[in-house]
């Protein structure tokens, strides 16, 4: 198990790091810490736990570039499919690989996991900016420039597209145009995908606090503050709240108030956004366990032990959870009982978070894999090899599966 690494560590990483260029191009396909700007493809484990430690700057200003307008949604869409986050996206993904439809390049990794809706693709970069495109044809129809790097996934509900950046805000966007209608800055770097429900914002930030916004004005409803930062993304299920914090907490608050309704302590701090359903809330910890609570209780119902930490956050369907651990392994447990029913080693740590679809499991794995695998057997179906490792979780739409690399690509397959 590795052990939570100390702030000087992260300085010495930190520094090696930024003192790397990062160049991307068509051939070669604790908080306090400033986030690193630029980094190779070859970044070691314990290197890469620092870049997911790492907090930004504060941001003073926003750039917009517009290219093309594009459709207003009738939905919603959001990091893991859903307010309960169970990572379950409708329709049909591909079973047997066919082609890569397209690829887009940014300046920089891309980190964010994309948010799919109205033919439109939301995702952000390292280089600080959150990209809207054409999902038909990979052409980028806006982007908006923040002060540091995008890795909130980005949410999507009438008109608006909700994401933060590390230069510590949360940002509200007309998905039209890209232009800002609102920001609201926090203390600390917002990794924290948003969810919306109700005409509620919930995230957090690495001040520590979870942060509850009005949708259309940016006002701050309530917050709440924990011993840590709060890079999980929060999950909303029958006007509850649940996230994890650095301080090796999970929360449960009521949605409405921010009351504490329980808290639960685990073995490290928790990284892992929480999944949601049939009254209980599935999540992971850096103790490397996938804990199993009573929604309403905070009652352990079971754990799961990995060989390594866990950061990936759990999918849930059809009886059974799949989640990836740093020791390089994606497994299925029942649901019910969290018994192994099968487990699928990559060639490198799995940080990224499964997505399923009709059958097939998706995930990535920093050996620059993304995988396809039978939900009920765990066979690999097919692989797709990018030029860097894959933090980015997947979004299945229509048919398509949607990710980004390290390689500083956004892709498209089928």
């Amino acid at each position: 198990m590795k052990k939570r690494i100390f702030p000087i560590v992260a300085i010495v990483y930190t520094l090696l790091l930024s003192s790397l260029a990062c160049s991307f191009t068509s051939e070669n396909l604790s908080p306090d810490i400033v986030p690193t700007k630029a980094a190779t493809i070859t970044l070691t484990h314990t290197a890469v736990l620092e870049i997911v430690l790492t907090q930004g700057r504060e941001a003073e200003s926003v750039e917009t570039e517009v290219v093309s307008p594009v459709k207003s949604p009738s939905d919603i869409a959001m990091f893991r499919a859903n307010p309960a986050h169970t990572g379950v996206y409708a329709g049909a993904g591909p079973k047997q690989f066919a082609e890569l439809v397209w690829k887009f390049q940014t300046n920089n990794y891309v980190f964010s996991s994309p948010t799919i809706l109205d033919g439109v693709g939301y995702f952000g970069s390292g280089d600080g900016y959150l990209y809207a495109l054409d999902i038909n044809t990979g052409q980028e129809k806006w982007k908006i420039k923040t002060d540091d790097e995008v890795r909130s996934s980005p949410a999507v509900l009438d008109g608006v597209v909700y994401f933060g950046s590390v230069d510590g805000y949360l940002y509200a966007l007309d998905i039209n145009t890209g232009q800002e209608k609102w920001k609201f800055k926090t203390g600390g770097g917002v990794y924290s995908s948003p969810a919306v429900l109700d005409g509620v914002i919930y995230f957090g930030s690495m001040d520590g606090y979870l942060y509850t916004l009005d949708t259309n004005t940016g006002q701050e409803k309530w917050k709440y503050k924990t011993g840590g930062g709060v890079q999980s993304s929060p999950a909303v299920s029958d006007g509850t709240v649940y996230f994890g914090s650095f301080d090796d907490h999970l929360y449960a608050l009521d949605a409405n108030t921010g009351q504490e309704q329980w808290k639960f302590k685990t073995g490290d701090g928790v990284f892992s956004s929480p999944a949601v359903l049939g009254g209980v809330v599935y999540f992971g910890s850096w103790d490397g366990y996938l804990y199993a609570l009573d929604a309403n209780t905070g009652q352990e119902q079971w754990k799961f032990k990995t060989d390594d930490v866990i950061y990936s956050s759990p999918a849930v369907s059809d009886g059974v959870l799949f989640l990836g651990s740093y020791d390089g392994y994606l497994y299925a447990l029942d649901i019910n009982t969290g018994q192994e029913k099968w487990k699928f080693k990559a060639d490198d740590f799995v940080h990224s978070s499964p997505a399923v679809s009709d059958g097939v499991v998706y995930f990535g794995s920093f050996d620059g894999y993304l995988y396809a695998l039978d939900i009920n057997t765990g066979q690999e179906q097919w692989k797709f090899g990018t030029g860097g490792g894959i933090f980015s979780s997947s979004a299945v739409s229509d048919g398509v599966v949607y990710f980004g690399s390290y390689d500083g690509y956004f892709y498209a397959l089928k």
